[in-house]
């Protein structure tokens, strides 16, 4: 289900701090469903300058800050008259200043990559009433120059859970154990990052209901031998199977996954590349579609404030193609559970079960 694997774009983005971006390819296109009104004017034939601003994980993190970073590369190819600049903030008290760098040099359009830049960018955003905000992850309704994202990542999370199940239950998989036990490794305790817990765990107890989910915090979005220590501690508890939602610390969970010949799930994008033969699957968000169609709004001056949400219906959260070796039966489980989510009949929760 995902539209592209971003292999190669990783060496450029290792040492970037202050990046101008170029293009890479783009073979489909999610769409969005959009509840706010428009202020903006035609741009047509104007330079577009964009700017984005990445959370503390990093343009590396193999996650959310790199997906935002390949939509935009998206759109300085496939657009005419893009410009586009990065910075990387190191702390969180770098958001303000960061997202206010780009605005007094003039930029049209200034994105905010993470929920937790949420704050800064309300402060920011009405100091700067003609320059144009996104916002990944959280919902800004009450500015009419900010757009916030919002994906539906509980389904995507219902979706991989329901593979984790299957797999655990069944034996799907060389090396599953008897602990009929799962692990979680997220970031920091926020709605983003809980909604895929969430949904994770109820399609898990879909399909395996007397299996144990374990769930912990690491409190980082970049440490990755935080993920890889917190990755063991549930692989020693039993845990065969292990799910981090944790941008750049995820990429030491599933490392130590490897290491301990158990699996991983990967979150965000395609992850599976990481640790081939490891990652089952991957729950996914397209932050990079919610990117290139804000840059594109701007350019046609159709830009609106308000809620953009990217769900299953629009294909903007979905799973990566499954690990070969799995039997159908685990694909028509998925896309049964796909069209019982989009039906209603299967409402996924947002909580996570404590």
């Amino acid at each position: 289900m995902q539209k592209r694997i971003w292999q190669s774009s990783l060496s450029i983005l290792a040492a970037a701090a202050l990046v101008v971006g170029c293009g890479t390819n783009n073979s489909s296109s999610g769409t969005s469903s959009n509840s706010g009104t428009s202020n903006s004017t035609s741009t047509s034939g104007k330079t577009i300058k964009v700017g984005l601003v990445t959370d503390t994980g990093g343009l590396n993190d193999n996650s959310f800050n790199h997906l935002a970073y390949v939509g935009m590369q998206e759109a300085q190819k496939e657009l005419p008259n893009i410009q586009t600049s990065v910075v990387q903030s190191q702390s969180e008290s770098d958001y303000v200043p960061n997202l206010s760098h780009f605005a007094q040099d003039g930029y049209d359009l200034v994105i905010a990559v993470g929920y937790l830049m949420a704050d800064a960018v309300q402060q920011v955003a009405k100091e700067y009433p003609k320059t144009h905000f996104l916002i990944i992850d959280d919902s800004i309704t009450n500015i009419p120059n900010v757009a916030s994202a919002i994906f539906q990542s509980q389904q995507a999370g219902y979706l991989a859970g329901v593979v984790a199940g299957m797999v655990q239950k069944d034996h799907l998989l060389k090396n599953i154990n008897n602990h009929n036990t799962v692990g979680v490794v997220g970031g920091q305790e926020i709605p983003p990052v809980d909604t895929y817990i969430a949904g994770f765990q109820q399609g898990f107890h879909s399909v395996d209901p007397t299996g144990k989910v374990i769930v912990e915090y690491t409190n980082s979005f970049s440490d990755e031998a935080a993920g890889s220590q917190y990755a063991q501690n549930e692989i020693a508890q039993g845990a065969d199977i292990i799910f981090p939602v944790a941008g750049g610390t995820g990429i030491g969970s599933i490392k130590a996954a490897q290491s301990a010949k158990v699996y991983a799930i990967g979150v965000d994008t395609d992850q599976s590349y990481l640790a081939p033969g490891t990652v089952i699957t991957s729950a996914i968000k397209r932050v990079d579609t919610s990117v290139f169609d804000t840059i594109k709004a701007v350019q046609d001056g159709t830009f609106k404030s308000g809620v953009n949400n990217f769900d299953l219906s629009n294909n903007g959260v979905g799973i990566a193609p499954l690990i070969s070796g799995l039997p159908k039966s685990v694909t028509d489980a998925v896309n049964q559970a796909k069209q019982e989510i989009l039906s209603g009949k299967i409402q996924v929760s947002t909580t996570v079960q404590k």
